[in-house]
């Protein structure tokens, strides 16, 4: 299919505009987050690893979001394999959440709270601002025609893409909870890890695995080759993710009611309660929007069965 020129008309669209706010405003962010010194940072212990989150986040969403603006200009997307409108709200509504969290964490566990820094306020400000845009990027496109927009546009499209950002939340504040038992249980190796912990990653794993396997069979356009029904697989996964996160909350509550009985300080952001206290919180999230997913899948099932 030849390629077509975009209409000048076209750049000023609300989604070109918006996108290109949302370049501007994460250039200015990892622009800024980039240039700052060490007395402007905190000397929390989980600072560099939820810097290097934060700068991830911005860097690759700047860089998705470049090529699809750039792609959508030259109207190049026709000869892209894989769902270009399911790709477009999928990259916007995990962009807006993975921002979100880049714009909680950074001035919680990464800005320095010893004086008032220009250049830390400012990156905030500009990563709330990149939240902003994506969160009405992926407004706009789901205010789209039935036609325009695909299934990731859905309901139960976007409950796969805050699954897939809970994990992605998971995974990180496991590690820093591993990493922080092997640094205070320096010489006793993996033996400083809890069971639970242990328990909690693999949960988080599995489900990070079963929605990032859904989300890809819908950018590639692989349902209909799928050796079995994607109506009752995507059930099934859902009310797996349900069972799996059950126990990692009950897990997490579990290691926070012990924190608390053991007097832990839980308002020390340099401490390890403050982390599994904001798993507990993204456990319960993500739980629920496992939930709603299977209760959207057994509607679909049922009516399906009806019809």
């Amino acid at each position: 299919m030849p390629v077509i020129v975009l209409e000048a008309s076209d750049l000023t669209s609300p989604l070109s505009l918006v996108r290109m706010w949302a370049l501007l405003s994460g250039c200015l962010t990892f622009s800024l987050v980039a240039s700052l010194v060490p007395s402007e940072l905190t000397s929390d212990i989980h600072q560099p690893s939820f810097r290097i989150l934060c700068m991830f986040t911005w860097c690759l969403f700047f860089i998705l979001t470049f090529l699809i603006h750039v792609v959508n200009i030259i109207q190049f997307h026709s000869l892209v394999p894989i769902s270009w409108k399911n790709l477009t709200v999928t990259v916007a509504a995990l962009a807006a959440l993975m921002t979100f969290s880049a714009s909680v964490t950074f001035p919680w566990a990464v800005m320095g709270h010893e004086g008032v820094w220009p250049r830390p306020i400012a990156a905030t400000l500009a990563s709330c601002l990149t939240f902003l845009a994506y969160a009405t990027e992926a407004y706009l496109i789901r205010t789209q025609t039935q036609d325009q927009k695909g299934y990731m546009a859905s309901v139960p499209g976007l409950l796969k893409v805050l699954q897939l950002w809970g994990g992605c939340e998971m995974i990180v504040l496991v590690v820093e909870q591993v990493r922080g038992a092997l640094v205070k249980g320096a010489g006793v190796g993996l033996a400083a890890v809890g069971w639970q912990l242990w328990v909690s990653g693999v949960v988080y794993a599995l489900c990070l695995l079963m929605s990032l396997g859904t989300v890809m069979v819908v950018l590639g356009d692989c349902a209909g080759r799928c050796p079995l029904p994607f109506d009752r697989l995507l059930a099934s996964f859902s009310l797996t993710g349900v069972l799996l996160y059950v126990v990692a909350t009950v897990l997490c509550f579990t290691r926070v009611l012990e924190l608390q009985n053991s007097g832990q300080d839980f308002t020390d952001r340099k401490t390890g309660p403050t982390i599994v206290v904001m798993e507990a919180v993204m456990t319960s999230i993500t739980l629920l929007a496992y939930t709603v997913d299977l209760a959207f899948s057994i509607k679909l099932l049922r009516d399906r069965s009806h019809a």
